[in-house]
């Protein structure tokens, strides 16, 4: 039997999504509000770090809460560093990334196009959590933006579905539930191992030339399971395991972007290689 911790963390984030899609159109959060560092559009990126950092947050996420860690971490590095609500649904504030994964890989699209008119850069990165690690995989493949994209690091990706530690493949014992789960919440669909959205994003490799990927993952991980599904193939690919780093590491699929110093130490590895430092279990208190 699987340990309770690890049943009842899949099990909230079901319950949350059903829960976000019921709230209000009137309720407030203080995330909305927050006053923060980043999403400077005045921000002149230096010779040091001249690509822009876009950070794109998870389901269920937003621009403030994903990233209160992690951004200030890379503004204090240099970096010009911006973050995007995407994946809207009508009437549902605040939880972010439910709807359809193509029209959120749009919207990216948009966004990092005024990231660069704005910044004057030619390229931005990109750093995902979760779902927000596999959208920006449609805008390169799909949208044109290998060409305007110089590295993407997926943190917890689920790069070939999530599994909710094995939730989802009870779904067909359940009549109407995928359906329901389609209709209400088709971004959380589209992340079902199998899905149409899943099979075209893998169809015919995991990555696009000119892009170099970095996945960072951790064997904790409940969510975007089983974990080492989130690794990609290609020739441009750097594939990482938290705990190979750190094995005291004991981060799961939200701590490990919210909170680890030392996962958010080789997010700056993979921004800037040529700089990069060895990540040890030292690099939390970096």
């Amino acid at each position: 039997m699987l340990p309770w911790k690890r049943v009842l963390r899949p099990l909230a984030a079901l319950l949350l999504s059903a829960a976000a899609v019921t709230l209000p159109a009137t309720a407030a959060h203080a995330g909305t509000t927050v006053h923060t560092g980043w999403n400077d559009y005045s921000c002149t990126p230096s010779a040091a770090h001249p690509r822009p950092v876009v950070l794109v947050h998870g389901t269920l996420g937003n621009s403030v809460d994903n990233w209160l860690a992690l951004a200030p971490y890379l503004e204090a590095r240099g970096y010009c560093v911006f973050s995007l609500d995407y994946g809207q649904l009508p009437g549902v504030p605040v939880f972010h990334g439910l709807g359809p994964i193509d029209q959120s890989a749009a919207q990216l699209s948009a966004f990092v196009d005024q990231v660069r008119a704005a910044t004057g850069a030619a390229k931005v990165d990109l750093v995902g959590h979760s779902q927000g690690g596999m959208v920006p995989r449609y805008y390169l493949k799909f949208l044109g933006g290998a060409a305007k994209v110089g590295s993407l690091v997926g943190i917890a990706p689920d790069n070939h579905g999530a599994t909710l530690s094995g939730l989802t493949h009870l779904l067909p014992y359940f009549p109407g539930a995928e359906d329901l789960v389609k209709a209400t919440t088709p971004g959380l669909a589209d992340q079902i191992p199998g899905s149409a959205f899943l099979s075209k994003l893998n169809a015919g490799g995991d990555t696009v030339p000119g892009v170099h990927y970095t996945v960072i993952a951790t064997q904790y991980d409940e969510v975007a399971t089983p974990w080492r599904s989130q690794y990609l193939s290609g020739s441009d690919v750097r594939n990482v395991l938290l705990q190979d780093l750190c094995p005291l590491d004991l981060s799961e699929h939200l701590a490990i972007a919210l909170t680890d110093r030392i996962a958010f130490h080789e997010v700056a590895n993979a921004l800037d290689p040529a700089h990069a430092s060895p990540t040890t279990c030292a690099s939390a208190i970096g």
